[in-house]
């Protein structure tokens, strides 16, 4: 399980200042003459010449990320495929029914896009003629190009925490070798998977959710028979392969 990192360092006590009164001072002191004004002066250049010295030891990174010559159309999820998941999985549906979210803005352009998976009948299951179990997917796809600021830091912090992910199921972590440059899958035995894929200044995601429906016109679904959908490491090369088929569409 990917927990949060313990703190190690604790905040130390924090001293309180002494109020000095007028009872404990001592005997009055005769003024001092004031300092000329060329030895502020020469303060002045020293710390000048201190804060340069710093700038240049430790200059200020203000690279923009690489961006691999990815960029966001209007409309990207229109073009999404999906062809490793639909000859593993089915063919995914001609509309998914959710609209794409794009945001283009100098700083971040993003898009999510929502597809689904035709549910296909399940025969494994001991049911009457009329009823029957299906068993669908739906795929979230998620693309986030950082033009202004490097996303490394942030997503290897990240890595272990996902919106697909359900909250209290063990997660799974695995690195990803030889796609973009860096990359992880995790997975849950819920029946959720998240390939996530860093290059650059490109953020990539694609989830892979399953779930079951029972079609017994209107009847409870016999208990025990329905399918396990817990393990979707079947899927994991094709959604490796749908991924760089996503990665190298965006890329002009």
């Amino acid at each position: 399980m990917i927990s949060e990192p313990e703190m190690v360092d604790e905040f130390g006590a924090v001293g309180t200042g002494e109020v000095v009164g007028d009872f404990d001072r001592g005997p009055a002191r005769e003024p001092r003459p004031p300092r000329p004004w060329w030895w502020a002066l020469g303060g002045a250049v020293l710390a000048s010449a201190v804060w340069a010295g710093a700038l240049y030891l430790y200059p200020v990174d203000d690279r923009k990320p690489e961006m691999h010559g990815y960029r966001l159309n209007e409309d990207p999820c229109s073009t999404v495929r999906l062809k490793a998941l639909g000859a593993a999985i089915s063919p995914r549906e001609p509309a998914s029914g959710v609209d794409p979210e794009l945001l283009n803005d100098p700083a971040l352009d993003r898009v999510r896009c929502f597809l689904s998976l035709r549910a296909m009948s399940w025969k494994g299951a001991k049911k009457p003629v009329k009823s029957r179990w299906h068993t669908g997917y739906s795929v979230r796809i998620t693309v986030a190009l950082h033009k202004r600021t490097d996303p490394a830091a942030e997503f290897e912090a990240t890595r272990g925490v996902t919106e697909s992910i359900t909250t209290g199921d063990e997660v799974k972590v695995e690195k990803v070798p030889n796609l973009g440059d860096s990359a992880y899958l995790l997975t849950q035995d819920s029946g959720s998977a998240e390939l996530r894929v860093l290059e650059g200044g490109a953020v990539f995601a694609l989830s892979l959710d399953a779930y079951t429906t029972y079609d017994g016109d209107g009847s409870e679904p016999p208990s025990g028979d329905g399918p396990d959908v817990s393990d979707l490491s079947p899927y994991q090369s094709a959604m490796i392969s749908d991924m760089r088929d996503l990665m190298k569409s965006l890329r002009h």
